[in-house]
């Protein structure tokens, strides 16, 4: 891999860590906050592809791992990947792939299919494996942490509405940077 891939995944970890310091939005229902990372997940994955894409979400997941207060809410350290949230924490760099992988694959990247992308990898990825591990670090049934999670859908379905507007338009404005261009 090139320097450039990884000068690119760092710069994704970076915008993950920027918007680790929008507040997250409590919910008390459920011990896992709304927070704006996760278009972070989609961003990454739509405009880096699958394989940087998730290269940008473990470079962020170690940096919080190393106790980074990176998270929503100032959160970091090994402490919350064994909390309720650690699930759709590693999540994201599954989500990522899968975003990238679809996005990498469609013949011209329109709005909609990397809303569907999003939806695909940012939203069903993460309800996939962070719900069964929330279930399980809490001790509360797998159908009851899936009812409170649904709460968080019409935010995740905005969220990929945002970032399918974005996507299409960073993709073509970053392809003119020729370093980008060749590392693509």
């Amino acid at each position: 891999m090139k320097t450039i891939h990884w000068m690119q995944a760092a710069m994704f970890a970076a915008i993950m860590g920027v918007l680790g310091f929008l507040p997250p939005i409590p919910l008390s229902f459920t011990p896992v906050p709304i927070s704006f990372q996760t278009i972070g997940v989609m961003i990454a994955g739509g405009v880096l592809g699958a394989r940087l894409g998730a290269l940008s979400q473990i470079i962020f997941l170690l940096t919080v791992a190393a106790g980074a207060p990176l998270l929503a809410g100032g959160r970091g350290g090994l402490a919350v990947f064994a909390g309720p949230s650690a699930g759709f924490l590693i999540s994201w760099i599954a989500g990522a792939f899968v975003i990238g992988l679809l996005t990498q694959r469609a013949a011209k990247l329109t709005a909609r299919r990397t809303f569907a992308a999003n939806l695909v990898g940012g939203v069903a990825v993460l309800y996939a494996i962070g719900i069964p591990v929330q279930s399980f670090v809490t001790g509360v049934g797998l159908k009851e942490v899936t009812i409170a999670s649904m709460a968080f859908i019409p935010g995740d379905v905005l969220k990929s509405a945002a970032a399918a507007v974005l996507v299409p338009k960073l993709r073509t404005a970053l392809q003119a940077v020729p370093s980008f261009r060749r590392a693509a």
